[in-house]
């Protein structure tokens, strides 16, 4: 009766102990297939860990975002189509939609002015970093493409890790923009490249033809302040700075992303003046406001804007 009783307990200890341990691991779904985390396999035999927790957190973020792809997009173009009925009902110009905008791809004439994107510093980002740059291209691709003066659009040093974070994006391929693993040193006269940097202690006033105008594709958080600055000296090549001090303040620090940047430059190369591009690119939350001594014509500069410039 004893060693029936042990036995019957020993049971129900296996039995407690396969259900805290089937409890503990929890399951996820990825189109519609369930992903046991559990340790054991079939024979009961102990497995190691497949992630760290780190590795772990990555993958969960991506099979959330798979799962909810579909649902998402049909959700962006649900409120895209509002949108457009709220436009047409009040009277209001949207643009070309997508259809008219592919069709435009070889009926523009473009700039012989290049805007180049550099992305030889893949090495110097974690992905998060690396996806916010893509995310800052496709503004840039978008901003280009809806320009009735569309400068050259050219992305240099296009590597394997930006091609594996770009290939999100079904079609790029197609995409108007010159897509080059070559450095821009290979591509264009060493005489017609212009590095643009902060550092520079050269400002820019006017774009010139048949140039191409470099934006180093880093988000670092300022972490390599001074990098494209020294790459352009060590290079042998043209570098410059936006004209920021000279027409505007701002209230916070003068900090411009890769988009920013890129339509600054567009803006001026279609004959916008420089005050009037950067309050109009600038967004609200930097607090751009004109300089005190700064007419609208932009004929007069306040040398009292002397903030710091970062780009």
């Amino acid at each position: 009766m004893a060693l029936e009783m042990d036995e019957k307990n020993d049971t129900d200890c296996v039995k407690e102990n396969n259900e805290t341990n089937e409890s503990s691991f929890p399951q996820f779904t990825l189109f519609d297939i369930t992903i046991d985390s559990g340790l054991q396999d079939d024979e009961g035999n102990e497995l190691p860990r497949p992630f760290n927790k780190n590795q772990m957190r990555k993958w969960l973020r991506k099979v959330k975002w798979e799962n909810r792809k579909a649902e998402k997009r049909a959700s962006e173009k649900a409120r895209a189509k509002e949108r457009r009925r709220q436009a047409r009902e009040e009277n209001i110009d949207l643009g070309p939609n997508r259809k008219a905008l592919k069709k435009m791809k070889l009926e523009k004439q473009k700039r012989s002015t290049s805007i180049v994107i550099d992305l030889s510093f893949d090495h110097l980002m974690m992905e998060k970093d690396r996806f916010k740059v893509i995310k800052q291209i496709l503004r840039c691709y978008s901003i280009n493409r809806r320009s009735e003066t569309p400068v050259q659009f050219h992305i240099t040093s296009f590597g394997e890790k930006s091609k594996s974070d770009m290939a999100r994006h079904n079609g790029y391929e197609n995409w108007d923009i010159h897509f080059q693993e070559k450095s821009y040193l290979d591509i264009f006269p060493k005489d017609k490249i212009v590095y643009l940097t902060s550092e520079s202690e050269n400002i820019i006033e006017e774009f010139e033809e048949n140039t191409a105008y470099i934006i180093g594709g880093l988000v670092d958080h300022n972490q390599y302040k001074g990098l494209c600055h020294n790459i352009a000296v060590e290079q042998g090549i043209r570098h410059g700075q936006l004209p920021l001090d000279k027409y505007i303040n701002m209230k916070t620090r003068k900090v411009l992303t890769i988009d920013h940047v890129f339509e600054i430059v567009l803006r001026v190369c279609e004959g916008m003046p420089w005050q009037d591009a950067l309050l109009k690119v600038l967004p609200m939350r930097k607090g751009a406001h004109i300089c005190d001594n700064v007419s609208s014509s932009n004929s007069s500069i306040d040398t009292s804007c002397n903030n710091e410039v970062v780009t």
